[in-house]
């Protein structure tokens, strides 16, 4: 019993240890093509899934969705890390509408859409807010692996929106899921969105802003071995973020804000410290998030929701995503082509992919359709988007010239998913 035991342990690991390693083997084909990363991770584990050579069967969303809780915790965190608040000083205004209003809009043009086809109002409001937000990842990766860089605040702009922007989706899409269960009545709606939103945004905030004060005090007066920083500062993120969750506030929201000021204290080698090792555990955290949804997806179920996810990746692409940014940036001086360009860099990533889990895994009735058309709508996001975003760039004018990106500290270091 112990060895048949200890061998299906080994077999695992080797399993997942195999994956990840041609995972990353094969990532410099995505940059030869042009193509989003992730993409090529999400094809690998739908390669290892029950439609795929692998013949693997797994359908344990339960299991995926906590692995994917603590890797997207991960992947805040080193946003967080990787943003600087010269950065957030410089676009926080027109940042921080798209991150609220702007998911809102975006959700709501794309729930009423679907439901004037048909789909049950909470339902498609709630399909509006998992597919809500952008993914920094997706569209980051992108831009460094062709070599990208651009003008103005364009650039700080989509960084400080994409790290800002899932706790709100994160937010809607479980203030609707509760909603969709209990029979989806427009009181229960007005009760929910005012009753958690507070809470939710405000003991997140709190906590992140405590936290990374803290966290970044005692890093920079600690005298550590090497390499200890890193797993102080990953102890303290997945701490606060597990006591935030359970204090009634956005965990996600908490740990981002938590990585800014974290690292915003640090100076030398704490902060070099700090910048590789949490740069490898997001990578990492993101392979693991995409192998395992492709593994989770069965792709021959895909074919009965391909018309009605390319509706609405059309909706949410060139309809709800232009309007959000639209309104969102009226009040601020961006030039036509600026409002174009951060309207078209709305990739999908394991996000949306991730929260449409949660309805699945509750008790309403939303069912594993659901789920595919989600799945679809991302992998549109990121062909048709991902493939265009380097050719938009310059044919909008907006790549900066080689010597104004090399000084420009937003644009000096690579920036990490």
């Amino acid at each position: 019993m112990v060895a048949s035991l200890d061998l299906s342990v080994e077999l695992a690991v080797l399993l997942a240890a195999t994956v990840v390693l041609a995972s990353v083997l094969i990532s410099p084909l995505a940059t030869r093509l042009g193509a989003p990363i992730l993409l090529l991770f999400l094809g690998v584990g739908m390669l290892v899934g029950q439609d795929g050579p692998g013949g693997f069967a797994f359908d344990d969303f339960e299991l995926v969705y906590d692995i994917g809780s603590i890797a997207l915790a991960v992947i805040l965190f080193a946003g967080g890390l990787g943003t600087r608040l010269t950065d957030i000083r410089v676009c926080w205004g027109p940042a921080l509408l798209l991150a609220t209003l702007g998911v809102a809009i975006t959700a709501g043009v794309v729930g009423l859409a679907v439901w004037a086809a048909g789909m049950a109002l909470a339902v498609a409001l709630l399909l509006g807010a998992v597919i809500g937000s952008t993914d920094a990842a997706a569209t980051f990766l992108l831009l460094q692996g062709r070599g990208i860089r651009l003008r103005g605040r364009v650039m700080e702009t989509i960084v400080v929106e994409s790290g800002l922007n899932d706790p709100m989706a994160i937010f809607l899409t479980l203030t609707l899921v509760t909603i969709v269960d209990a029979g989806g009545g427009t009181d229960t709606l007005s009760r929910a969105l005012v009753g958690s939103f507070a809470q939710q945004i405000g003991i997140g905030a709190a906590a992140g802003l405590l936290g990374g004060l803290l966290l970044g005090w005692i890093v920079q007066r600690l005298e550590l071995a090497r390499g200890l920083y890193g797993v102080l500062a990953l102890a303290a993120a997945l701490a606060l973020f597990e006591g935030t969750q359970l204090a009634g506030g956005s965990g996600y929201l908490a740990v981002y804000l938590c990585g800014v000021l974290t690292m915003h204290r640090l100076d030398g080698r704490r902060r070099d410290e700090l910048d590789i090792t949490h740069g490898s555990l997001a990578w990492l955290s993101q392979i693991l998030m995409f192998l395992l949804l492709g593994i989770l997806v069965t792709p021959s179920e895909l074919a009965a929701e391909t018309l009605a996810a390319a509706g609405v990746a059309a909706v949410l692409i060139f309809v709800a995503r232009p309007v959000a940014v639209g309104l969102c940036l009226l009040p601020f001086r961006y030039t036509l082509k600026e409002r174009l360009f951060i309207a078209w860099v709305g990739l999908r990533g394991a996000v949306p992919i991730f929260l449409a889990i949660i309805p699945v895994l509750s008790p309403g009735p939303v069912a594993t359709d659901f789920f595919n058309i989600v799945f679809l709508v991302v992998i549109a996001s990121l062909v048709l988007q991902g493939w265009t975003i380097p050719w938009l760039a310059r044919r909008l004018d907006l790549e900066a010239p080689p010597d104004l990106a090399a000084g420009t500290p937003a644009n000096a270091d690579p920036l990490r998913p």
